[in-house]
C-alpha cells in the first residue's frame, strides 16, 4: 500500500463517525440517508464524510435507480491491518526481550 494511501486510510479512520460508517456497510450496501439516519447531522455533512471515506478507497459508491449506494471495500483495511500487524510484532518481540533481560537483572540481584 502507498504511503499515500495508508495515511488516508488512517485519516479516514481516525473520525467516529466515519468509523460507524463503516461498520453499517460491513452488513451491506446503503443509501446516505441510511447512513445519515443515526446522527445529528445533515446529509451534506453525511456525503463529506462518504467523500473521504471514498478517496481513501474504503468504500465504492454506485447508482441504482435513482438511488446513490455506498459498498464497503475491505482491501485498504486489510493493507493497514497489515501494516500495523508489522509493528505488533516488532514491539512483542522488543517487550519479550524486555521481560528477559529484568529476569536476568532480577536474578544477579539475588545472588
Amino acid at each position: 500500500m502507498a504511503t499515500d494511501q495508508l495515511s488516508a486510510v488512517f485519516g479516514a479512520l481516525a473520525d467516529p463517525t466515519r468509523r460507524a460508517i463503516l461498520e453499517r456497510l460491513v452488513r451491506g450496501e446503503a443509501t446516505v440517508g441510511e447512513l445519515g439516519a443515526p446522527f445529528a447531522m445533515s446529509q451534506p455533512a453525511i456525503s463529506r464524510h462518504l467523500k473521504v471515506l471514498e478517496q481513501a478507497g474504503l468504500i465504492s459508491r454506485s447508482r441504482k435507480a435513482t438511488m446513490r449506494l455506498s459498498h464497503l471495500e475491505a482491501a485498504p483495511l486489510r493493507a493497514a491491518t497489515s501494516w500495523l500487524e508489522f509493528y505488533r510484532e516488532h514491539w512483542e518481540q522488543r517487550y519479550d526481550r524486555l521481560g528477559e533481560v529484568l529476569a536476568e537483572l532480577s536474578d544477579t540481584e539475588e545472588t
